[in-house]
């Protein structure tokens, strides 16, 4: 998404908001845009930055073409910078070295520009550093903090933040897209429930390691469901193997979480819901009649625990051993 009219198709009030604002000549000196993945935070970060910097900006819309367009697109504009976390999180040193930057003029004009991504992952000094830096804005200086998580932002920081809330994507828009992109109608529907991020789609639905993932998930589950002693060596040998990074593991979780929805789903008649065995009706009928409602509920709950454990970096081979135990009751 490069323009303002491609974020007002999925996002209608914030680009109305930021839009407004930019004909006007009042951009808020800082900004928290607010919402899941792939909803455009980073493309509206961008565009932004653009309006700012654009030798040829057309009403609201950048040019796309000029150099400055171009170098942010790219994250090389030397008067727009990002922070990412570094490793867990987003560190004091990195807001120390940001600041140090903003001591000088810019390089190109007045007009600076600095977007955290994850701006839920600073640490504590390093966000009362940020709101340091917010209490004393300089006219020429855009703060703009990209999170999936605005509560765990310190209040004093929101306070300070024109929050933007992103709505999530119509999944039926968005499985029109993916489908108009090549993905069969079964692998849409998947995608959709574990992604609103076109790309990350695309890329997941042609990556050998996420289909081997699914295919160990249903031998997973079926491993489980059998209440054999297998289920433990299949994550010893198979699971631990393949999930082998954090992101990885939250993913096979989910993929399970999704898995177990299916068979509720069964249960209450609601066949237009399934997903994950969206076209494997004889296993779904199979699994069905061996958990109950009430079962399924405790499991998914078990699951999202499980996932949350995962996120504070317990041990996944032990989370994996205890959750598997719990659904085996």
């Amino acid at each position: 998404m490069n323009t303002w009219s491609e974020i007002a198709q999925v996002q209608p009030l914030a680009s109305k908001v930021i839009t407004n604002s930019i004909k006007k000549n009042r951009i808020s000196h800082a900004y928290l845009l607010h919402g899941d993945r792939g909803t455009g935070k980073e493309a509206i970060a961008n565009l932004i930055a653009k309006g700012l910097f654009c030798d040829n900006l057309i009403d609201v819309e950048p040019c796309n073409t000029c150099s400055a367009c171009k170098r942010i697109e790219s994250k090389n504009h030397p008067d727009v910078h990002w922070i990412e976390p570094d490793g867990q999180s987003i560190k004091i040193e990195q807001i120390k070295n940001l600041q140090k930057e903003f001591t000088y003029s810019g390089v190109e004009s007045n007009q600076k520009v600095y977007i955290i991504k994850g701006a839920d992952t600073l640490t504590a000094n390093a966000a009362n550093r940020i709101l340091k830096f917010l209490e004393e804005p300089s006219k020429k200086t855009t703060a703009i903090m990209l999170t999936e998580n605005t509560q765990s932002i310190l209040p004093t920081i929101r306070s300070r933040c024109q929050i933007i809330d992103l709505q999530p994507l119509s999944p039926p828009k968005f499985q029109e897209q993916l489908i108009q992109s090549g993905l069969t109608e079964e692998n849409a529907k998947l995608m959709s429930a574990l992604t609103n991020n076109l790309k990350e789609a695309i890329e997941w639905n042609e990556d050998e390691w996420f289909v081997q993932a699914r295919k160990l998930m249903v031998q997973l589950i079926e491993t489980i469901a059998d209440n054999s002693n297998d289920a433990y060596l299949f994550i010893h040998n198979h699971w631990v193997s393949h999930f082998k990074e954090r992101s990885q593991q939250e993913k096979g979780f989910d993929l399970l979480i999704l898995a177990f929805k299916d068979i509720i789903y069964y249960h209450v008649g609601k066949e237009d819901a399934y997903v994950f065995f969206y076209n494997d009706r004889e296993r779904l009928e199979r699994l069905g009649m061996k958990y109950s409602q009430e079962q399924l509920i405790a499991i998914l709950q078990q699951l999202l625990q499980a996932k949350q454990r995962i996120k504070q970096n317990i041990h996944p081979t032990l989370v994996m051993e205890e959750v598997t135990l719990q659904i085996q009751g």
